[in-house]
Parts: structure tokens; C-alpha cells; sequence
């Protein structure tokens, strides 16, 4: 028996359901916990705000290194750069869409959107990048999990929102949407990404390892090494993605950092090698210059 740790949300709840359903088809039975993070308990100040990085990772930290879970399941995005020396990312599964979304109640696309229409967004960086694209909209924050946001929406209490596709793929809803062109709206470092955590050199990480998707694995690697090396968090505007491109042999890699309003951004775009003993070496080099361009240009 495999306990599985998670988040109480309804999105998350659908994760740890997604690995629970992979490790029972190769005999694994599996029970899954919700743990109550503090990001979930504090939902009257947007993201930034909240005090740190990883508000919804530590208190399920904290269960993993006790022993009351055997795993944890994650939005990659929400793992901090920096982690307990006990614990390990044992599998990062295939990724899903790493695209933003616009999701509107007539489904009027992001450059037809009226002057001043009201747009909300739970992330800095989709706020930057939106700024940027178009600075005549009135972006607002956005708090509560996908269906607390959707009902938001259906109020009216906003003309759009903007949300990652993935959780909609995860939730199976079948919605109208505008998919967002990822070089205008480089997403978050390992969105669109599950990651399953466990003890180092336990039994449960040897066997949710089979779950590792390779490809995904390296993309998402060097995401992180990225935004390392900038030191970014949800405080700051950042975008990194990557992605293995013609045969496999090389990865391209998308990485921007944006001032608040968008106004200023500094971005890096290149292919480098996808091999192991290059490419981590590579992906620093793209933080240093990106850190470099940013004392420039912002």
C-alpha cells in the first residue's frame, strides 16, 4: 500500500487520482491523504504575497520527511528550486499542455477584448506578459481553486480569465478557450507538469519510477536550473520553458523576466545540446545571461 499526499483542492485531488490510477495498473494499491497547506488556508491575498516560496509544498514536505505519506504529488510548478536534502523528485510525469488559456464568457478573443475589460489572473507573470500584449485591459486578481475561478467568471464578476490548460485537461471539462501563443506568454518554470515526491532511496521512490517520463524529466530540468540561477519565485515575473525539438538532440529554451507592469522584460532565446553532460551546464549559462540582460533592461 502506497499513501499518496496532496492538497485538498479539487485540481489536485484529480492529480493524485491520475498517479493513484497509474500505480494500480501495475498492482500497486495506493490510499490518498489531503494535507491543508497554508497557501489553501490564506485566500484573501494573491500569490505574491504570501510569505515565501512553496505555500503549497512545505506542510506536505513536513508529512513526507515524518513518514505519514509515502509519497507526494504536485504541480511541479509549485516545487521550490531548493529541497530538503531527504527528499527527492522520483518521477516527473509526461507533460500536458504547458500553454495559458483565456477563458471569456462569449468567447472573444484576447486581442478583440473591449478597452478596460476585466481580466483576472492569480500570477505575476501572466499579468506582466498581459500588460505587455495588451496594456488598455484591467487586470485583477484571482484567488480560489479552478471552479471557484470558473463561477467567478460566470458571474461576471470578470470578462475573462486566465488560467493553465492543464488543469483543464486534468478536470476532463470540455471548454471554449483561446490558447495563448507561448512565445508572447512564456509559461511558469515545469507548468503543465506532475511531480511525485518520496523519501530518498526509499521503496516508494524505486517504485514510483516507472512513472518518470525521460523527455519531460530534462525539459523541466532545465527550467529550474533557470530560474535558480535568477533566484525567482512567485514574487517575480518570470517564464521559462523548454523543449526538445527536430530528433531529440537539442532543446530550445524560452526564458524572459518582465518588470510588474511589463512595460521592460529581458529574454533569452536558444537551442543547446539535450545531452546530460551538457545540458545543465547550458541551462546555467542561459540564467547568467538572462540575470545579466536584466540589469540592463529592467
Amino acid at each position: 500500500m502506497i499513501v499518496i499526499g496532496t492538497r485538498g483542492s479539487m485540481l489536485a485531488r484529480m492529480q493524485a487520482e491520475i498517479v493513484s490510477k497509474q500505480l494500480r495498473k501495475v498492482g500497486i494499491d495506493t490510499e490518498i491523504r489531503i494535507i491543508k497547506t497554508h497557501g489553501d488556508s490564506v485566500t484573501n491575498l494573491p500569490l505574491h504575497e504570501l510569505s515565501g516560496v512553496g505555500v503549497f509544498v512545505r506542510e506536505i514536505d513536513e508529512h513526507s520527511l515524518a513518514g505519514d505519506i509515502d509519497i507526494a504529488v504536485h504541480s511541479m510548478k509549485d516545487i521550490p528550486t531548493i529541497r530538503p536534502e531527504q527528499l527527492v523528485t522520483a518521477a516527473v510525469m509526461k507533460r500536458d499542455s504547458p500553454h495559458d488559456i483565456l477563458i471569456t464568457n462569449d468567447n472573444t478573443p484576447l486581442e478583440e477584448m473591449p478597452t478596460g475589460a476585466v481580466i483576472g489572473t492569480s500570477s505575476m507573470r501572466r499579468r506582466a506578459q498581459l500588460n505587455r500584449f495588451r496594456d488598455d485591459l484591467d487586470i485583477v486578481d484571482l484567488r480560489g481553486n479552478i471552479n471557484t475561478r470558473l463561477r467567478k467568471l460566470r458571474d461576471r464578476a470578470y470578462d475573462g480569465i486566465l488560467l493553465a490548460e492543464a488543469g483543464l485537461t486534468r478536470m476532463g471539462w470540455d471548454l471554449e478557450f483561446e490558447r495563448l501563443d507561448i512565445d508572447r506568454f512564456v509559461p511558469s518554470a515545469n507548468q503543465g507538469t506532475i511531480a511525485i515526491v518520496a523519501l530518498r532511496d526509499s521503496g516508494a521512490a524505486d517504485l514510483v519510477g516507472a512513472l518518470d517520463h525521460p523527455q519531460t524529466r530534462i525539459e523541466t530540468e532545465i527550467e529550474r536550473i533557470v530560474i535558480d540561477v535568477l533566484g525567482g519565485g512567485c514574487s517575480v515575473p518570470i517564464g521559462a520553458f523548454s523543449e526538445m525539438v527536430g530528433d531529440g538532440r537539442e532543446v530550445r529554451v524560452r526564458a524572459e523576466m518582465l518588470s510588474p507592469d511589463g512595460r521592460r522584460y529581458a529574454r533569452v532565446d536558444e537551442t543547446i545540446p539535450a545531452e546530460s553532460h551538457e545540458y545543465r551546464e547550458h541551462a546555467h549559462q542561459i540564467g547568467e545571461k538572462l540575470e545579466a540582460l536584466t540589469r540592463t533592461q529592467l
